[in-house]
């Protein structure tokens, strides 16, 4: 008798990619940094730069449990900042592999 394997996926969880513009006074308070040093603690992989409109974008891809914890903390922000609106957009993952701070 035999050993029968079933059915199983070795690959990883299914990533998502999540495009997030965080407005209020999200500019000159950390809000880049904040967001780079909590989506590399994570693992998600994308960018964070400041729009000229005075808005922060934010794009990661990742696990939809990792997005969804980064996603709650761009509504809280960091201390100094005060968030008055988070608009969002999902799509699917397009292979990013690091996160980065863009220039505007």
């Amino acid at each position: 008798m035999g050993i029968r394997l079933g059915s199983f996926s070795m690959t990883p969880a299914s990533t998502e990619r999540l495009i997030a513009y965080v407005e209020g006074r999200v500019q000159g308070v950390g809000f880049r940094v904040f967001v780079y040093d909590l989506a590399c603690s994570i693992g998600v992989a994308g960018s964070v730069q400041n729009c000229p409109d005075g808005r922060v974008r934010v794009e990661a891809e990742g696990p939809r449990p990792s997005l969804d914890r980064l996603l709650q903390a761009l509504h809280e922000g960091p201390p100094a900042s005060r968030v008055t609106r988070v608009r969002t957009e999902w799509h699917e993952a397009r292979g990013m592999i690091r996160f980065t701070v863009l220039p505007r």
